[in-house]
């Protein structure tokens, strides 16, 4: 049986002579998050808007439970939560009336203490007008269309923009919660934190083409250890030359290492030069996506480097 829930073959999209996205295959999953990355203009959006039979490709296709993006796209969209990157919301309506607009044109209805709950803790009150609300509150309104039939898939384009901390996190609680009951979210963000934090998968978009998918842990992992010592007073220039190591950093009191060898010579030295901290750094999903784009989204040299090292296991770098 195929577990994918969203598959793409040879996805291809030009506006005019202009390039939308290019031969993008793509698999999401059932039941796990999908986190799709790349800077304004890559093709996150316009692939999402074939997914949602907004507009349609010129080559390839595109299915969401088996059922073809265009030809089926009124039955498959009952199964679907989508939030969109530009949210359009009627002004005159009460946030309470356009949720029960968005809720009789599904077959799945929300349950109403569900539906209460989200509200709660999203902090919206759907009584007052939409003209009324601040961007952050239609950006709630719209989480919570998405969110309250329980759709068996939720397509998040940006979903917590314009939102404060605590909302954000209400929101990626929310989307965990969808994951453990099974449910399957592809999930959009800028925010690559919360990418990191909520999703399974990535996919990495680059100029129109699926560039990279790759697990998480994968894309994060590392071999080596970056560490970052303190001590009272900055040890010579020469305290940490072994074969292996690199000085990443020095600043005030504190060195950053990156040490693929001679781990022990490096504590040993740290503890003779009057260490009073350590810290090991982590490899963060904001610096595997700078590897793979670069300033002004151009890989140039160093950048082209980290991403063969991602790619490698981290052997090039």
């Amino acid at each position: 049986m195929n577990e994918n829930v969203i598959e793409t073959k040879g996805l291809t999209v030009y506006y005019g002579p202009h390039r939308g996205i290019v031969d993008v295959d793509l698999e999401v999953r059932k039941g796990e998050i999908f986190g799709f990355l790349g800077p304004n203009g890559a093709g996150k959006t316009t692939t999402i808007r074939v997914l949602m039979d907004i507009i349609r490709p010129n080559l390839g296709n595109a299915s969401i439970f088996g059922l073809d993006c265009q030809k089926d796209g009124v039955k498959l969209r009952e199964r679907v939560g989508y939030l969109p990157g530009e949210l359009s919301l009627p002004r005159n309506s009460t946030g309470r009336r356009y949720l029960k607009i968005v809720d009789s044109l599904r077959d799945k209805k929300a349950d109403p203490a569900f539906l209460r709950e989200i509200c709660a803790r999203l902090d919206l009150d759907t009584s007052r007008k939409i003209r009324e609300y601040s961007s952050g509150n239609k950006q709630k309104l719209g989480l919570v269309s998405a969110l309250m039939n329980k759709a068996d898939l939720m397509v998040l384009d940006e979903p917590t923009i314009g939102l404060d901390p605590l909302m954000q996190q209400s929101v990626l609680e929310l989307v965990l919660e969808a994951k453990e009951e099974g449910r399957t979210v592809f999930f959009c963000s800028h925010i690559l934190s919360e990418v990191q934090t909520v999703c399974d998968r990535v996919g990495i978009i680059r100029e129109g083409k699926l560039i990279k998918v790759e697990r998480i842990d994968a894309l994060t992992a590392q071999p080596f250890q970056r560490l970052l010592f303190r001590f009272d007073k900055m040890p010579a220039e020469d305290a940490f030359s072994f074969d292996g190591v690199k000085v990443l950093s020095r600043d005030g009191n504190a060195i950053t290492l990156e040490v693929r060898e001679n781990l022990p010579e490096v504590m040993r030295s740290a503890a003779n030069n009057e260490i009073t901290d350590i810290e090991t750094q982590p490899v963060t999903l904001e610096e595997v996506f700078m590897a793979y784009y670069g300033r002004n989204n151009r890989m140039n040299k160093r950048s082209k480097e980290q991403a063969s090292a991602v790619q490698n296991g981290g052997n090039d770098v």
